[in-house]
């Protein structure tokens, strides 16, 4: 009879506790051969194991891109968060093997343009060293126009006491830099070579078997749990998605979205001078804006967005022809050069004329000429897209998981990164006064920060895609006005190259 009780008793406990008995293994886990590794001795590969004990992270960031790893950098740099323990889920190799990059190397057409802004924070963390060593080109003046002659304007850094506008880097250096910038410390992190399958949140009276003294975790249970495509599974106090514009954490977690498709597509590729190219030029067309990059050594990065076909078939241009294309565009291809007259010195925009006279670093000058092509061409549909909501319990987006924007201003990335800075120091900030890193309202600090700053340069980027989606007379009366105004209102142009440095700051007269 005794035993009868005790055998109800047993199965009583057994099926409450619906506990999967596949765990993994963190500070235990086998590392990473030092042949395979390009981070430290602190990097450990997840696995599974079979053990009773459940040793949750403290943070898991799904997606290591340039964003996610510019978070864990920011992380590892910070004294209140260099102690956490951090799960990286990214099926890239390159997370554990490294990047190759060789300086012979011709360009790879993927490329961001970082703001001093941007600059100033990878200098924080100890990246920015990293990316100086590779190929990469600092501008300092930035021409604009358009196709009509009528619309100009030359951005120069001097203008708001600047070194520079930006810098042009290849998107591998950038995230070969953050690589080589965690190698470089203690940080805590387990890197899993698999995406994400599924995300469950589990009940707050689960025993997990967890350390009451872990860094950031205080209390039992309350923990995401996350199913891996190779049969891993994982938990975390807080999830971070920074896996792209098809985040599956966002679709996870329910995230709402905002947004769509521009009937345009973009061409990137790699183009050399017989020069080398210092200033960054971009010139609106009737299809849609195309940008001359400078990437150092007599290369240029290309971005021209164009309509669906127009992009596929300069796609499937030889070579010679795709070259002409480009000089054509950046030339006298669909209009007339700004002339003097259009410039302020009389003519439609004379009553923009002021007493400043222009230099010669501020005239209007053809940029230099294509001379072949350097890369591949690729081509992507262009978007927007908006999260309703950053932030929830235990989950939070950042970077084109939480929006993405119009190329033409090349602020995507910079938004992306100003993300993972914010919610790091936040993080910090939490720790600092005791409160739950996954807690909603610390959370929604970071999400009230960001959405703003976001939404602002989206609605600016998508004003002026929508601006010049548009061929009509008076139209582009206004739009040169604009463009004018910009080029003879000091104030104005000085709050407009602020903004576009990073700056969080209204681009309006200051």
């Amino acid at each position: 009879m005794n035993s009868l009780i005790i055998r109800r008793k047993l199965a009583e406990h057994i099926s409450r506790l619906k506990f999967p008995q596949r765990t993994l293994c963190t500070d235990a886990a086998t590392k990473v051969s030092s042949s395979h590794s390009v981070q430290s001795s602190n990097d450990h590969v997840g696995q599974q194991s079979f053990r009773n004990e459940v040793l949750p992270y403290d943070i898991a960031i799904v997606g290591g891109g340039m964003v996610g790893m510019a978070l864990a950098c920011s992380l590892a740099r910070m004294p209140l968060t260099k102690h956490l323990k951090v799960a990286i889920i990214d099926s890239n190799p390159a997370l554990l093997k490294g990047l190759s990059i060789k300086k012979e190397d011709p360009p790879d057409p993927r490329v961001s343009t970082v703001t001093p802004a941007t600059i100033s924070l990878f200098k924080d963390i100890g990246a920015w060293k990293y990316v100086e060593q590779h190929r990469h080109a600092y501008f300092d003046q930035m021409q604009v126009w358009d196709y009509t002659g009528l619309g100009y304007t030359k951005y120069n850094a001097r203008d708001v006491h600047k070194d520079t506008l930006g810098c042009v880097v290849e998107n591998k250096v950038l995230h070969s830099s953050l690589l080589s910038c965690i190698q470089d410390t203690d940080f805590q992190k387990t890197i899993y070579p698999s995406r994400l399958s599924s995300m469950t949140l589990q009940p707050r009276n689960l025993s997990m078997g967890v350390d009451s003294t872990s860094s950031g975790l205080n209390e039992r249970g309350n923990l995401a749990k996350l199913d891996l495509s190779d049969g891993n599974s994982l938990y975390a106090k807080l999830v971070v998605g920074a896996d792209g514009s098809k985040s599956r954490v966002r679709e996870l977690a329910g995230f709402k979205t905002t947004g769509w498709n521009y009937s345009q597509n973009a061409i990137i590729c790699t183009v050399e001078h017989s020069v080398e190219n210092r200033c960054a030029w971009q010139r609106f067309l009737p299809a849609g804006p195309i940008a001359l990059l400078p990437i150092g050594d007599n290369f240029s990065n290309i971005v021209w967005t164009t309509n669906p076909k127009e992009a596929t078939d300069r796609k499937s241009l030889a070579e010679e022809d795709f070259v002409k294309d480009v000089n054509y565009a950046l030339d006298y291809g669909f209009g007339p050069h700004p002339k003097s007259s259009t410039l302020g010195s009389g003519g439609v925009f004379s009553w923009f004329k002021t007493d400043v006279n222009l230099s010669p670093d501020e005239c209007f000058k053809v940029p230099p000429k294509v001379v072949k092509l350097a890369s591949e061409r690729m081509v992507f549909p262009l978007s927007l897209m908006h999260a309703n909501d950053y932030a929830s319990k235990h989950v939070v987006l950042i970077g084109d998981a939480a929006h993405t924007v119009h190329p033409l201003a090349g602020q995507g990335v910079n938004l992306g990164f100003g993300d993972a800075f914010a919610l790091s120091r936040i993080i910090s900030e939490g720790i600092a006064v005791g409160t739950d890193i996954a807690e909603v309202l610390l959370l929604k600090k970071y999400e009230a920060e960001r959405k703003s700053a976001n939404v602002t340069m989206m609605a600016i980027l998508d004003g002026f895609q929508k601006a010049y989606s548009v061929d009509f007379g008076p139209l582009n009366i206004l739009r040169a006005a604009a463009f004018n105004g910009a080029q003879y209102i000091p104030p104005l142009k000085r709050s407009i190259i602020s903004y576009a440095s990073g700056d969080q700051r209204f681009p309006i007269f200051s």
